[in-house]
């Protein structure tokens, strides 16, 4: 039995916290939020949903280190699951207080910072896995399980998103997680392999569409940053081709590439009459309600192909997760993608499964146990092995 701490009540942190209380084997659960009281719903919700008292709310700002610091001692494992800029003090007071962390990332470059703990965390005997949502995290698994499905992989692709079963105009999209996750993926550069080289691709460019079986049909992928985290300097010199792209109802791509030329997803404030304003937070208010819909069900994509070799024979591996809104326990697809995935992680640093020290995800966690528990939730995830005509083969170079 363990011992866990939820940083952050909302979305994801509740279900992740209802996945430690239900398979992650645990005694006890602290779910703290700056907001106490949507720290006490959270807990009584997983509370109620598993029929006993697991969880427990407390009340912490996580600019306050020290208290973070208070709160993970004893804990056996920690998901962050607040906003990516709060990461690496929290790293650094979790391996303080001899917790392992895992959190749900964000942002490549604070990532890259925590992997520089790795000797303190080794020291502290602990585990730091950064990155561990639904892409990166468990499209990162998803990448090292199909490339496990063959003898060797040359070229791998991603494809990702979460999507309103039911689009509504105008922007055929619904916000299933914090929003300024979302324009950091729409403004900051893709980090891809190609011809076995490390690149910087812009994002919100490269369109196509991608064919899904009914009733989800034809979507439309295109390039932004974030999902590849540290994979392309873990695979560099392995693989020739890393790249995902996210994928959106068709029509979104135009409508949002037009706010990115405009420099709505600009950081720096601008002069505006006789103030300032961050052009940023000025689309973040204008957006959010517009793609916010209380109730609405969505629907959550990852879908991987792997290309090498198999039995000296040219080959392909698709690994596919479709997920969707559940209606018994009223998660979203997004919140059983993140907070579920992310869970895993945690539960797996809890039970001694994953290295000490600090790590990406593609070489921490371990990819078939992580799909083996995937799947004991009812994620479904499938795959197929076939071998490639020199055709095909041409097609996916």
């Amino acid at each position: 039995m363990s011992t866990y701490a939820v940083l952050g009540a909302g979305r994801q942190g509740t279900a992740a916290a209802y996945d430690m209380a239900r398979w992650g084997g645990a005694r006890r659960i602290i779910l703290a939020d700056r907001d106490g009281e949507a720290a006490r719903r959270a807990a009584e919700r997983v509370n109620r949903m598993v029929g006993a008292t697991i969880a427990e709310p407390a009340q912490v700002d996580v600019t306050d280190l020290e208290a973070v610091e208070r709160l993970l001692r004893g804990v056996d494992a920690a998901l962050s699951a607040v906003p990516y800029i709060y990461n690496l003090g929290i790293t650094q007071a979790a391996i303080r207080a001899r917790c392992s962390l895992c959190d749900l990332g964000g942002n490549t470059a604070i990532v890259r910072q925590q992997h520089a703990f790795h000797q303190e965390a080794l020291a502290a005997g602990v585990s730091i896995i950064p990155d561990c949502g639904q892409v990166p995290g468990l499209g990162t698994t998803l990448i090292v399980y199909a490339m496990e499905l063959l003898d060797q992989a040359v070229d791998v692709y991603m494809w990702d998103g979460g999507i309103p079963q039911n689009p509504r105009p105008p922007f055929n999209y619904l916000l299933t997680f914090h929003i300024a996750g979302l324009t950091n993926e729409y403004a900051e550069p893709a980090i891809f392999l190609r011809n076995w080289e490390i690149v910087e691709v812009e994002p919100m460019t490269e369109p196509e569409t991608v064919e899904f079986p009914p009733p989800i049909g034809t979507l439309e992928a295109f390039v932004t940053g974030g999902g590849t985290s540290t994979m392309p300097w873990t695979f560099h010199g392995r693989l020739r081709t890393l790249q995902n792209k996210t994928l959106r109802h068709p029509g979104h791509f135009a409508q949002l590439r037009a706010f990115y030329d405009l420099g709505l997803w600009d950081t720096r404030p601008i002069r505006v009459g006789d103030g300032k304003v961050v052009p940023r937070e000025v689309f973040h208010a204008l957006f959010e309600p517009k793609v916010t819909f209380p109730g609405d069900k969505d629907t959550v994509i990852v879908r991987v192909r792997a290309v090498g070799k198999k039995d000296g024979r040219d080959a392909e591996a698709v690994v596919e997760l479709i997920d969707h809104f559940d209606e018994e326990t009223g998660f979203t697809a997004m919140e059983r993608a993140t907070g579920w995935s992310a869970a895993i992680v945690a539960e797996m640093m809890a039970q001694g499964r994953t290295p000490r020290g600090a790590g990406g995800v593609e070489t921490f966690v371990p990819a078939r146990p992580f799909v083996e528990e995937m799947r004991r939730r009812g994620l479904n995830v499938t795959e197929r092995v076939a071998f490639l005509s020199a055709n095909l083969k041409s097609r996916s170079q």
